[in-house]
């Protein structure tokens, strides 16, 4: 599907630098993937941070579920004062804990469901 070149380490350092950087998107794109479908939980990436997902920002991370765009991530957002810019590996553990918590009971369709 998508072609990857490998750059031996004693390349040159903006080589090594585009590598990591190709690899950050896919594997972001794969956990995207499996965010939509629904295989991969949103509220345990927010708990506990896979590498991929360290400098992902909260509102990418939330709207690659089904039906989230950015009103609705902005609205979420809100109930707790934090920006959808943030970088998830720079939340604190309260922020994370309290985001997967409303994520949580979101999902097992809370009144804010029927509201957002």
């Amino acid at each position: 599907m998508t072609a990857i070149a490998t750059i031996s380490p004693d390349g040159p350092q903006h080589m090594r630098a585009l590598e990591r950087a190709n690899e950050v998107r896919l594997a972001r794109a794969e956990l995207k993937r499996r965010v939509a479908f629904g295989t991969t939980d949103v509220a345990k990436v927010i708990l506990y941070c896979p590498w991929e997902a360290r400098s992902m920002a909260v509102g990418e991370l939330l709207m690659s579920q089904r039906r989230w765009g950015q009103i609705r991530c902005r609205k979420f957002l809100s109930q707790i004062p934090i920006s959808e810019k943030k970088a998830i590996g720079s939340m604190t553990e309260r922020q994370c804990r309290a985001l997967a918590a409303m994520l949580t009971s979101a999902d097992r369709g809370s009144a804010w469901r029927a509201t957002g």
